[in-house]
């Protein structure tokens, strides 16, 4: 495969992993309404609860905080292109993650309805990628 054939596939994988993130961000926040997930940041709280039922509550309230700051962090990286390897290995562990907790706390169906292997998958063949098109990263390699 040459770069030429690598370079919409990749940046389409860049922008939908964002995207995917950035919208559970957006729902735990209320800005998806409530035909949501979670629809508000309380109903987040406790679902991150059920994922980390062997935390005391006050560190899995903290990682409910954790987890929506590197959940806003990541994707906004990505989508600028800007330090994309580490962005994206960084979403492939944290959706690593998710799907590790909510396999143990709730089965494997759920991370597979919502496909968070899929995400982290994805992430980890994004990480891997010797170059990324259409980023900040390429054009400060360029100079």
């Amino acid at each position: 495969m040459t770069d030429k054939n690598v370079r919409f596939p990749q940046l389409f994988l860049r922008l939908s992993i964002s995207v995917t993130m950035l919208s559970a961000v957006a729902d735990r926040l209320g800005f998806w309404g409530k035909n949501s997930a979670w629809g508000n940041w309380e109903n987040f709280e406790a679902y991150t609860r059920k994922l980390t039922f062997f935390l005391p509550e006050s560190l899995s309230i903290f990682s409910a905080y954790t987890a929506t700051f590197f959940e806003l962090l990541f994707p906004v990286l990505l989508l600028l292109g800007w330090k994309t390897r580490m962005a994206a290995c960084g979403s492939c562990f944290l959706l690593l993650v998710f799907a590790l907790s909510m396999t143990v706390a709730l089965g494997i169906k759920a991370p597979l309805d919502y496909s968070v292997w899929v995400g982290s998958a994805g992430a980890f063949l994004l990480a891997v990628q010797p170059e990324y098109f259409f980023s900040i990263d390429q054009l400060t390699n360029k100079l």
